[in-house]
C-alpha cells in the first residue's frame, strides 16, 4: 500500500501519485497533510524549496473541495508564472483520475481574455500572481464569496517582490471565515505579520531549523578578483563536463550578456528573465527541461517555480543582493531527496556575504580553488571514458558498418586506436587551456576588485575590436517572424556556415535585423545567403550603408577568452531593456491603471 493512502488521501488521487512517481511522503507532506485534512485550521509550514510543499497542500485541497459545484472554491497565490503554471500541471496531474475539476491559471504575459473564458466556464481552484488576480478582480469578473481555502505559497518571495498590498486588496475579497495555508521558505519578519493579519491561532509546522538550507546541498566558493570572473566561471563548467545547472545573476542585462558569451563560446545556454514574453520563456524552459541547454542563465524573480529534475548545480554569477535569496537558489538543486551543489563566484570583498549566509542558512561553505588547465583536461578526458563506458551500441544498426569501421583501423593495435580516439577530445582542451594562468586570487587580494562598476568596465574593454574590424549587414527578417537575438545568431551562423565568434552586434528590429560580422567573411555571408529562403520568402543580405547611411560598425565588446576557440553550439539568448528597478517589481499592476496599459507591460 502506498503511504500516502495512510494519511487520508483517496486512492484515486494515490493511483495518480503513484504513477508520478510517490512513493513516500516527504516530511512536510506526512505532516502537514493529516493537519489540513481536517480543513478546520489555518496553517504556516516552513519548509526548503524542493521539499514537496505543492504537494503538501495541493493533495488536501483536492480532497476538500466539491467539484460537483462549479464556482471558485480554493485560491493560491504564488509569485511568478512559471510557479503558478508548475502548481496548476501539479494539480491536473494528482486530479487526473478524478471528474469535473477544474483548475485555472492567472498569471501576466498571457492572454487574460483567454483567462477570463476560462473562468466564465467555472473553475473550483484558481491559480495566480497577485498582479493579473488584482487585475481580474478590479474588472469584476470573479467572485472569491464563496471561497474556503486560500494557499499563499512562497509568501516571503511575494513581500520580497513587493505585492503586500496586492495581498491585502484580494485577501479582503474573500470571505473572513476562509482557511489561510502559508508556505514559505523562510519566515522574515514580514511574513509572520501576514500570519498574524490574516490568521487565528494557526498551526505551524517548521521542517528543520528557520530559513536553514538544504542538508543535501554542499556549498562552495571560489575567490577571484573581479576581472576573471567569465574566465574562472567558464573553467568551472568545464571542470563539470556533466553539469546540469543555473547560473543566477542580478540583473536582466547580465543575464543576457552572459548567455550571449556562453553561445559564442560553444556551450549549450540560454538566458530567462522578465524582459522575454511567455512564449519566448516557454521555449526556454522547454529546451532546458528537454536537457538541450546545459546552463540556464537566470535573474531571481525569473527563476522562481522552476521545478526540474537533477539539477547538478546552482552557480551564484553574482550573490544575491537580498541574503535569504540564496536559499531560494540553491534550493533549484538536490529537490526530492537527491544531492547538488550551490558555487558561489567572488572577489575577497565577497567574503563578508559569505559569512552571514553560513549564518543564515547554518551550514558552513567550502573554499575551492579554481582549477588549473591539466586538471579540466584530465577531467573533460575522462568523462569521455566514462561516457564510452556507458553509451548504448545499437547492434543492429551498427552491423552494416562494423566491418568497413574495422578495415579503416586494421593497420591499429588497440593501444593506438584509444590514443587517437582519446587525443580527439584531449587536444582540443589542450589547445583551449595552454597556457592558462592561475585564476586564484589570495584571500585579501583586492586588486582589481573594483566592484560590479569596474568588472563590468574591464571584462568588455578586453577584446573588443577597433572600428574597421566588422562589416555591418542588414537582413529582412526581425522581430515579426519569432526571431529573438539568439534565434538571429544561430540562423545566420547555420545558412552563412560561419562560427558565433565572427558575429558581432546584433541589432533586432521588427521587420529586419542590423548584424555585425568580421570583415574577412562578410563577403561569404552574402554569397551564401544568396539562394536561402524563410517560410516561403527570400532573405535579402545587404551591406548596412545601404540602408541606413552606414550606421556605426563599432563591435560591442565581448568577454574577455582565456584562449582558444571551441565551436559553437545550438543555444540561444533575448534582447534585453528595463532598469532593474522593474525586474525586482514582479508582474504587479496597479489598480489605477487602465487595462490595456496593464496588458501591455512587462511583467514576470
Amino acid at each position: 500500500m502506498n503511504p500516502f493512502s495512510t494519511l487520508g488521501i483517496r486512492h484515486d488521487i494515490v493511483n495518480a501519485i503513484t504513477d508520478l512517481g510517490f512513493e513516500t511522503p516527504t516530511p512536510i507532506q506526512e505532516q502537514s497533510i493529516p493537519v489540513l485534512l481536517s480543513g478546520s485550521n489555518d496553517f504556516v509550514g516552513l519548509a526548503q524549496t524542493g521539499t514537496g510543499k505543492t504537494a503538501a497542500f495541493g493533495l488536501p485541497l483536492l480532497e476538500l473541495i466539491d467539484f460537483t459545484k462549479n464556482y471558485p472554491q480554493a485560491l493560491i497565490l504564488c509569485p511568478t508564472r512559471e510557479l503558478c503554471l508548475q502548481i496548476t500541471s501539479d494539480l491536473n496531474n494528482y486530479a487526473k483520475n478524478l471528474n469535473d475539476v477544474h483548475v485555472v491559471a492567472v498569471y501576466g504575459g498571457a492572454s487574460i481574455s483567454d483567462q477570463l473564458r476560462q473562468i466564465k466556464r467555472g473553475v473550483q481552484i484558481v491559480v495566480a500572481t497577485p498582479g493579473r488576480m488584482l487585475d481580474i478582480i478590479n474588472r469584476k469578473a470573479i467572485n472569491f464569496s464563496e471561497v474556503r481555502y486560500v494557499v499563499l505559497d512562497e509568501a516571503d518571495e511575494m513581500l520580497n517582490m513587493g505585492f503586500q498590498e496586492d495581498i491585502d486588496h484580494i485577501l479582503s475579497t474573500t470571505p473572513d471565515d476562509k482557511k489561510t495555508w502559508l508556505f514559505s521558505a523562510t519566515m522574515p519578519a514580514e511574513v509572520r505579520r501576514i500570519a498574524k493579519n490574516y490568521m487565528t491561532d494557526p498551526v505551524e509546522l517548521t521542517m528543520g531549523k528557520q530559513n536553514t538550507g538544504n542538508v543535501n546541498i554542499d556549498h562552495e566558493y571560489y575567490v577571484i578578483r573581479a576581472r576573471d570572473k567569465y574566465a574562472a566561471f567558464k573553467r568551472i563548467v568545464d571542470f563539470n563536463p556533466e553539469i546540469f545547472g543555473i547560473v543566477f545573476c542580478r540583473t536582466k542585462i547580465e543575464t543576457q550578456e552572459i548567455a550571449e558569451a556562453l553561445i559564442k563560446d560553444g556551450y549549450n545556454a540560454d538566458s530567462l528573465h522578465g524582459d522575454l514574453s511567455q512564449q519566448q520563456r516557454d521555449k526556454v524552459m522547454k529546451r532546458y527541461r528537454d536537457r538541450n541547454l546545459q546552463l540556464l542563465i537566470a535573474t531571481d524573480v525569473a527563476a522562481r517555480g522552476i521545478d526540474v529534475n537533477d539539477v547538478t548545480h546552482v552557480i551564484n554569477y553574482s550573490l544575491p543582493d537580498e541574503l535569504e535569496n540564496y536559499t531560494h537558489r540553491s534550493g533549484r538543486t538536490a529537490r526530492a531527496g537527491k544531492s547538488g551543489v550551490s558555487i558561489s563566484i567572488i572577489n575577497s570583498k565577497e567574503l563578508g556575504k559569505i559569512r552571514q549566509i553560513e549564518r543564515t542558512i547554518g551550514k558552513k561553505f567550502t573554499k575551492v580553488d579554481v582549477p588549473n588547465g591539466f586538471d579540466v583536461c584530465e577531467k573533460q578526458l575522462f568523462a569521455m571514458v566514462h561516457r564510452v563506458h556507458q553509451v548504448e551500441v545499437n547492434e543492429a544498426q551498427m552491423e552494416s558498418y562494423i566491418q568497413r569501421i574495422m578495415d579503416e583501423f586494421a593497420e591499429m593495435d588497440k593501444e593506438e586506436i584509444i590514443k587517437r580516439f582519446a587525443s580527439l577530445e584531449f587536444n582540443r582542451f589542450l589547445d583551449y587551456y595552454k597556457n592558462a594562468p592561475d585564476l586564484n586570487a589570495p584571500v585579501g587580494d583586492d586588486r582589481g576588485d573594483r566592484g560590479e562598476r569596474g568588472e563590468r568596465t574591464e571584462r568588455f574593454s578586453r577584446g573588443s575590436s577597433s572600428r574597421g574590424d566588422y562589416t555591418r549587414l542588414f537582413i529582412n527578417l526581425g522581430s515579426v517572424d519569432d526571431f529573438t537575438r539568439g534565434d538571429m545568431l544561430g540562423f545566420i551562423c547555420n545558412n552563412a556556415k560561419i562560427s558565433g565568434k565572427s558575429v558581432g552586434k546584433i541589432d533586432l528590429k521588427g521587420v529586419y535585423t542590423f548584424f555585425e560580422v568580421e570583415n574577412d567573411v562578410a563577403e561569404a555571408v552574402q554569397q551564401n545567403f544568396k539562394s536561402v529562403d524563410f517560410n516561403g520568402r527570400t532573405v535579402r543580405i545587404e551591406l548596412a550603408g545601404e540602408r541606413d547611411g552606414g550606421g556605426s560598425r563599432e563591435r560591442s565588446g565581448g568577454f574577455r577568452r582565456e584562449g582558444g576557440s571551441r565551436e559553437r553550439s545550438s543555444g540561444g539568448y533575448r534582447d534585453f531593456s528595463g532598469k532593474r528597478r522593474d525586474e525586482s517589481r514582479g508582474d504587479r499592476s496597479g489598480a489605477g491603471r487602465t487595462g490595456g496599459d496593464r496588458e501591455r507591460r512587462k511583467r514576470y
